[in-house]
Parts: structure tokens; C-alpha cells; sequence
């Protein structure tokens, strides 16, 4: 039996849109906390300066442990569709939100960096996040009797 879930067809493989988006992003969020622990100074927990992800994001401890915890998320959540769905929509807001704190907060409060070119970041993957998420439609099986 496969681990991924279609609502239409049970355990015919991960079929849905949402699903794969969901195990993209779950792989991607993976390997950007990865490579964010081994940047320079990307186990820090200080804020200002921050330690820069590719030279252009920035980044900390807990910044890199919400993109863990986001790529963990993902990679679960692709194994159904309502996983899946509920990853994209919630995620989306999220980062969407992210997006907007990074405008007011660049320091995130103190706690984790959002500004500089994580705030288009952020926006970007919640616009994509949430268009995916909230117009994800079940894939249905259609049966012709002969």
C-alpha cells in the first residue's frame, strides 16, 4: 500500500496537485533549514546581525528550526490530500503573515530575522501556499459501465 492518499482512489499513489506541492515544498523548507544550520553563524539565536542564508536571507537558530519543523509538516501532510490542503492553506496565511510582520518587524520582535529579502520570500511562498491550498479540489474518478 502506498504512504500517499488520493480522496478518490485510496491508495493509488500521490496523484493530487496539493500533494505534490505540499511534498516539494516539505523537501525544499527541509533543505533550506539544513543548509541554514551551516551557514555562518546560522546556529546563533541573535537577530541583529543576522547570520545571511546565500548571502541574501537571514537567518537563526529558531528561523532555522521553523523552516525544520515547515519541511517536516509538508513531507506528513503530502500523504493525504487533506493533509496536504490543510498545509497549503494554513501555510500559506502563515507566511503571508510572516510576510507582513517582516515589513513592520524586520527583527521579528526580537526573536527571528523576517526583513530584508525575506519579506518577498515570504510573501511569495504564501501567495503560492494559499492559492494552491484553498483551491484544491478532491480529484475524483469518473466510472463508465459498458
Amino acid at each position: 500500500m502506498s504512504p500517499f492518499r488520493s480522496p478518490s482512489n485510496g491508495d493509488a499513489g500521490m496523484t493530487t496537485t496539493v500533494q505534490k506541492i505540499s511534498m516539494v515544498f516539505g523537501v525544499v523548507f527541509l533543505l533550506i533549514a539544513i543548509v541554514g544550520f551551516i551557514t555562518p553563524n546560522g546556529m546563533a539565536m541573535t537577530v541583529d546581525p543576522p547570520a545571511m542564508l546565500l548571502g541574501m536571507f537571514p537567518v537563526n537558530m529558531l528561523h532555522n528550526i521553523v523552516h525544520l519543523l515547515f519541511g517536516i509538516w509538508g513531507l506528513a501532510a503530502s500523504r493525504s490530500w487533506s493533509g496536504a490542503k490543510s498545509y497549503a492553506q494554513i501555510g500559506g496565511v502563515i507566511y503571508i503573515i510572516l510576510a507582513i510582520c517582516g515589513a513592520v518587524a524586520p527583527n521579528g520582535f526580537g526573536l527571528v530575522p523576517l526583513g530584508g529579502s525575506d519579506i518577498w520570500l515570504h510573501a511569495l511562498l504564501g501567495i503560492i501556499l494559499a492559492a494552491v491550498g484553498f483551491t484544491a479540489k478532491a480529484e475524483t474518478v469518473t466510472t463508465t459501465t459498458v
